[in-house]
């Protein structure tokens, strides 16, 4: 994978005041949403104001490299193994890629939507989610058809088990097993692979609804599959796993404060185990220490 998937133990924490690793004079007055961390901790993210993708390279403090982007907003962002940049194009429904030994630009993606989600699995497949419509939808990239077919949802809103509202971030795993962050249905969905029907693992309609949901956007796996949940309107982060839910960043209510957020949108680790934030509405990034106290070993 391009991206890291750390191993923690069950009772793994993380430091509940954050850092602010990106500000508004870095991300620019519109809320950022976008968030990627590569191995080697390479970090990308969009300036929704400048057209730019900005990228961190090497620990390094401000972004060192800048990519001048035709879009007006994006709302997602992937990054692959070779340092190729697919983002959402949300002003012209499509999902375009830059190449990075040509520093060129191509279409991959046609979709009718902006793209709230994306997500490449190991077999080369992009995954877009359709927020407006209800569903998401996958190509092959090896496929000389640019046109997507039909992964989740039956593109009408709805909260049958084949039905979503308003999915926003998705993530597949090595079974190509598709977990979506089903934000108007307050719920996440398991769409196990070639399978129309999902189930709800967590929030409304689970059959563990310890925690209700509001509004979740993102969905990240960990090593053991534990998940990690971006709760919206609930202003925190939530980490579910088979025997423990729990909130794990955010938990005292919403604001500007270190320990706090507002409007999350997504969330990275990066290879140590620490979790950056996209806080939207309070128009920066967030890193949240992973304490290596909290477990008696730490892999990645």
């Amino acid at each position: 994978s391009s991206f890291n998937q750390p191993k923690f133990c069950p009772t793994a924490d993380w430091d509940h005041f954050g850092i602010t690793f990106a500000n508004q004079t870095t991300l620019g007055e519109y809320a950022s949403r976008t968030l990627f961390i590569n191995t080697n901790n390479t970090i990308y993210t969009s300036n929704n104001e400048m057209y730019q993708i900005l990228i961190w390279i090497n620990n390094s403090i401000n972004p060192n490299k800048i990519i001048s982007i035709n879009f007006a907003v994006s709302y997602s962002i992937f990054v692959t193994n070779n340092g190729d940049i697919y983002y959402d194009d949300s002003a012209r429904s499509r999902v375009d890629k830059w190449i990075s030994n040509t520093d060129t630009f191509t279409t991959v993606m046609n979709v009718n939507s902006r793209c709230t989600g994306l997500f490449i699995d190991i077999n080369d497949t992009l995954y877009c989610s359709m927020y407006d419509h209800h569903k998401i939808v996958k190509r092959w990239l090896n496929d000389s058809e640019i046109m997507p077919a039909t992964a989740a949802g039956t593109g009408i809103d709805g909260s049958s088990s084949n039905e979503l509202s308003g999915p926003m971030g998705i993530f597949v795993d090595l079974n190509f097993d598709l977990y979506v962050a089903d934000r108007d249905n307050d719920r996440i969905q398991l769409f196990k692979f070639e399978e129309l029907n999902g189930t709800t693992i967590v929030g409304e309609g689970s059959s563990n609804n310890i925690i209700s949901l509001d509004r979740p956007t993102g969905i990240v796996l960990d090593a053991d599959k534990y998940l990690f949940i971006v709760e919206q309107l609930n202003h925190r982060i939530i980490r579910a796993g088979p025997n423990d839910i729990r909130c794990i960043i955010g938990c005292d209510g919403d604001g500007s404060q270190s320990h706090q957020l507002y409007f999350p949108t997504s969330l990275s680790f990066d290879s140590y185990g620490n979790i950056f934030i996209t806080d939207t509405f309070n128009h920066r990034i967030q890193k949240f220490d992973f304490l290596l106290n909290s477990c008696g070993e730490f892999k990645n």
